[in-house]
């Protein structure tokens, strides 16, 4: 996993052993407002730093669009005003992702994955290949479940390490696939993404 901050490659993040670490992992193509609100509303909720992490495979989707580079690029211009930190990572599940963040900040930091309601269930849904794999995960790492499209409601065992995350109305319909398919339509878009990365996202989708 390699580090990222204000456009220079780090060898660890800004805060060196945080207690409660969030990890908002994506495909950032392009970063949108949800995805700042979720970083916001889990700062809120108690996370001390959140990790964004691209991933450079998906086990769900194809790569496209924008490279990896121009994801880092976007989200350090995006102007996030809480502790944060950017990270690349060659891993796409959930739990490899959290192994290698143990690695850099051992056992006693707390991790909690942010994502919305879709991505909670195909964590939980999804085929592994095996048995026992989501309680070995929920054991590695808690899930912080922001409302989308309607509310999470997990499993009854798993209570303990799954958290309601709230969020401010309006985020529903927003997201990256929502942004390129708005500019291939000649749509408006520019009111899904921060301010501050509207003229890159211009340049790198139009």
């Amino acid at each position: 996993m390699k580090f990222y901050r204000e456009g220079r490659q780090r060898t660890r993040p800004c805060l060196r052993n945080p207690q409660k670490l969030g990890i908002l992992a994506g495909s950032f193509n392009p970063p949108t407002l949800a995805h700042v609100e979720l970083a916001r509303a889990a700062y809120q909720w108690g996370v001390e730093q959140v990790a964004f992490v691209v991933p450079q495979v998906f086990p769900h989707k194809e790569y496209s669009g924008a490279t990896l580079e121009q994801r880092i690029e976007m989200l350090d211009m995006a102007a996030l005003e809480i502790p944060h930190a950017i990270a690349a990572t060659g891993q796409g599940l959930f739990v490899d992702i959290a192994r290698e963040f143990r690695g850099h900040f051992g056992a006693e930091t707390r991790l909690s994955f942010i994502c919305g309601r879709d991505a909670a269930e195909r964590v939980l849904r999804w085929d592994y290949g095996r048995p026992g794999v989501v309680e070995e995960m929920l054991r590695e790492f808690e899930l912080l479940v922001a409302p989308r499209e309607g509310h999470f409601t997990g499993p009854a065992e798993f209570r303990e390490r799954i958290h309601a995350l709230p969020l401010g109305p309006g985020n529903d319909g927003v997201s990256s696939t929502e942004v390129r398919e708005r500019i291939a339509r000649g749509e408006p878009w520019e009111h899904l993404v921060p301010a501050a990365i509207r003229e890159r996202v211009r340049q790198i989708y139009l």
